[in-house]
């Protein structure tokens, strides 16, 4: 089926055509600032990442050949029945092998969970996913989603590629002298080194596994926190992984076939691809890899004639002219390639990096740089440098990565992108090296230091009263801030001490209490929420009376003395009884006679 998808798409040129404006044209019309020339292709110029963007000029892929088959004109439609395999309306085309979808899928839930705002759609993963490999070959994949046999692009050899020398020592690609694309995506060893991900919980990081891979690809997308709804966003992701218009035209026309409807087929049953970039063209090609039968078309030798020497002047076959035996100058040998800038590289200095220091969770102000040097101290542009954050620290360049791979400037400084402390506090080591060369580099060390609060204060004003044996019926809450902003994840502790001038812990009085029910006077590891406050918990009092301090202390000396009183409770005297008049005693009356 390849084979005849791959006719189909050389010999019907004009329904090619038409396919390719229809989709580009409609992706255009959809792009704020994007438009269209008059074959229909789309233009980018608005949508080119800026250098910072684009921070390893090379891409995720090397900038290696990509498959160019587009998709049919017809628009996807279900899955075809039992009985018809044919691919009539594009029904094939339409289907993804199901290991491949799932992890395009599960690639997509997890981008959703750890970077929402990227709106990354599984759809752009399987469109990349068709452009690099043909979906993994078709699907050639076991069950836990490893390439049956290695996907390899061509040996960057600088022979009608990039020039990007080995930077693994030929862990990923076998190939020790050049790097490769590998795997499914296609990623270049020293990029995966930062951005590989393991997709399928084996504990390893394989490009050669798709899970591992899609996931690791939906972290390149997303890495400079853009939103790929937005079509600008999306147009300098798909540029960043691949940097060529072609392939952003390539990518954004599978991506609408995907998104108008695919469905599920068999792992092993995908159609492989025919075209690509290169025209099958460049040493040291697997793609496929030759263990595996393809039906792509095999590299045609050139047919355009050599052009004639001009006269006077020696033929390209010819060897070149001995120097004098006296110059001193060494000959060339013919056809070899001029030093790259990389190549003149001797070492690299700091470029004034100033001190390095940020609290847990904050963005370094400052920013490493280092300049690419030459023997005798020349700056070297466009050489690409890698700053790699060593040790167990969770401190990470803002992106997310522990790897940022930079292109020197004019100056030949490179700029890393800003570091982002993370929870782990003390020493961090991030070493700058010459991507392609094994030549002196500079090691920067950073320091994070915990998180603290300046002020402590109560968030509420009523007094804090209770009985002997009793418990005390408000909470303590206390809010932190630093610098004015909430204080948030800062250690504390709580004391209930002696005295205003004795800190130590009070053996009576108020009290918390511990796992085991018994009385504690002095907590530690206590921590603020997301908004700077603090709940301490409940509080409890013994039978002694009296007024007591309890003193709360955070991270960086912010302190704030709490009052408590506890007192018996007040008990009203009963009111005496009225009191009753007696009767008066009946009067002697000397003129009454004696009773009857």
């Amino acid at each position: 089926m390849a084979a005849q998808f791959g006719r189909r798409l050389c010999k019907g040129v004009t329904t090619t055509a038409v396919a390719a404006a229809a989709v580009a044209a409609l992706a255009a019309s959809q792009a704020p600032g994007v438009t269209t020339d008059d074959q229909g292709r789309r233009t980018t110029s608005d949508a080119t990442p800026s250098p910072e963007e684009t921070a390893d000029a090379a891409g995720a892929t090397g900038n290696s050949p990509y498959y160019t088959d587009l998709p049919p004109l017809n628009s996807p439609r279900p899955a075809p029945s039992a009985s018809t395999g044919t691919d009539v309306s594009g029904v094939t085309e339409a289907g993804i092998p199901a290991t491949v979808l799932d992890a395009y899928k599960k690639a997509e839930a997890a981008l959703r969970e750890k970077r929402p705002g990227c709106n990354l759609p599984w759809q752009l993963l399987a469109a990349i996913g068709k452009v690099e490999s043909g979906q993994a070959r078709g699907g050639r994949v076991d069950a836990d989603g490893t390439t049956l046999s290695p996907i390899l692009g061509p040996q960057l050899d600088g022979n009608g590629f990039a020039l990007i020398k080995d930077t693994d020592n030929g862990a990923y690609d076998g190939n020790s002298s050049y790097d490769q694309a590998v795997g499914p995506m296609q990623f270049i060893p020293s990029t995966w080194e930062w951005a590989g991900r393991d997709g399928n919980g084996d504990g390893r990081e394989d490009p050669n596994n798709i899970y591992d891979a899609a996931l690791a690809a939906g972290h390149y997308l997303c890495r400079f926190d853009w939103d790929l709804s937005d079509q600008r966003d999306l147009d300098k992701a798909i540029l960043s992984y691949n940097n060529s218009t072609e392939y952003l035209n390539t990518v954004m026309t599978w991506l609408e076939y995907y998104r108008r409807g695919t469905h599920e087929i068999p792992d092993g049953t995908g159609t492989l691809p025919a075209d690509r970039s290169d025209s099958g063209s460049g040493s040291g090609t697997v793609w496929p890899s030759p263990a595996t039968p393809s039906t792509s078309p095999s590299p045609k030798p050139s047919t355009k004639p050599a052009k004639p020497a001009k006269p006077g002047k020696p033929s390209g076959s010819a060897p070149s002219p001995k120097p004098p035996a006296d110059s001193g100058s060494p000959s060339t040998p013919p056809g070899t390639p001029p030093p790259t800038p990389t190549d003149t590289v001797d070492h690299l200095e700091d470029a004034g990096t100033a001190t390095l220091t940020a609290m847990a969770g904050d963005t370094f102000t400052e920013r490493m740089s280092a300049r690419a040097e030459t023997e005798t101290g020349k700056a070297v542009a466009k050489v690409r440098i890698r700053f790699t954050v060593l040790g167990d620290t969770d401190t990470t360049f803002t992106g997310g990565e522990r790897v940022a791979t930079v292109v020197t400037n004019g100056s030949g400084v490179a700029v890393a992108p800003a570091l982002r402390a993370g929870e782990k506090t003390g020493p961090v080591v991030v070493q700058a090296t010459v991507v392609g060369r094994t030549v002196k580099g500079v090691a920067y060390r950073a320091t994070v230091t915990e998180r603290v609060a300046d002020t402590l204060v109560r968030t509420g004003g009523k007094a804090l009263t209770c009985t002997p044996g009793g418990e005390f019926a408000d909470a303590v809450e206390l809010r932190a801030t630093y610098e004015g902003a909430a204080a948030d994840k800062v250690a504390a502790t709580a004391t209930l001490v002696t005295s205003a001038d004795d800190p130590a812990a009070n053996d009576k009085g108020p009290y918390f209490k511990g796992a085991d029910g018994k009385a504690v006077r002095a907590l530690s590891g206590l921590t603020t929420d997301a908004d700077g406050l603090l709940r301490l918990p409940q509080l409890y009092a013994d039978d002694t009376t009296g007024t007591f301090l309890l003193r709360v202390t955070t991270a960086g000396g912010a302190t704030a003395t709490v009052e408590l009183t506890v007192a018996a409770a007040e008990t009203e005297s009963p009111a005496p009884a009225p009191s009753t008049p007696a009767s008066p005693a009946p009067s002697a009356d000397p003129a009454a006679g004696p009773a009857a």
